[in-house]
């Protein structure tokens, strides 16, 4: 079993990385591998709604990590998408990743457990979290709790760490992200496996 992590900030060793670094070392304990990939100064290119990838399986843009991340999205068994605090929203550079991510590849994620965690010096973390959210709300996946918003809080790694509800937090939500994995592989050929699929009715509102 394995986790795939995104680190959506610029800094490979700021807050948000030491959260999921946390979150890493207890997977591990409970015998769960996890892969971190930190989107750094990369720049991303936003979705143009052209649709090319659900005739080809893949993003139209090749000169940026989304087509990598999805092909690591496909052997994943679990998600956790992390991303700093900008102006009381997650970083553009995750929006934009997440955006083609979930365009493209969202179909290998489908009925996957996944967790937001998002890290601030001071405020705009729960607003951000809700944006997360979203993405896994909308992908028929299974929404890890812990035991309290998933959010850490320090201007730097070092600070993060002496967030102590935080740090335990991130450590909750990898425990559940474990227990969930192995309730879902004791699942595997079985009934239970998946859930009864109920086709999406997509109406506008203005019919």
């Amino acid at each position: 079993m394995k986790v795939l992590m995104i680190n959506g900030s610029t800094h490979e060793n700021g807050t948000t990385a030491a959260a999921l670094k946390v979150i890493a070392e207890e997977l591990e304990k409970q015998g769960v591998q996890s892969e971190i990939v930190c989107l750094g100064t990369a720049a991303v290119h936003t979705c143009m709604g052209c649709g090319s990838c659900q005739k080809t399986g893949k993003c139209v843009f090749g000169d940026d990590p989304v087509n990598a991340i999805g092909e690591s999205v496909k052997s994943a068994d679990g998600y956790i998408f992390g991303a700093p605090v900008h102006y009381a929203s997650p970083s553009g550079a995750i929006i934009a990743l997440l955006d083609r991510l979930f365009y493209a590849y969202g179909g290998y994620m489908k009925f996957k457990p996944a967790a937001s965690i998002v890290a601030a010096r001071r405020a705009g973390t729960t607003a951000s979290y809700d944006v997360l959210n979203k993405y896994i709300g909308i992908n028929n996946m299974i929404q890890v709790p812990s035991t309290y918003w998933n959010m850490i809080h320090g201007s730097s790694a070092e600070e993060a760490m002496k967030d102590e509800e935080g740090v335990t937090v991130m450590r909750a939500v990898a425990s559940n992200m474990a227990w969930l994995l192995k309730l879902l592989d004791n699942a595997k050929g079985t009934p239970l496996e998946k859930p009864v699929i109920i086709p999406k009715a997509k109406t506008n509102f203005i019919r």
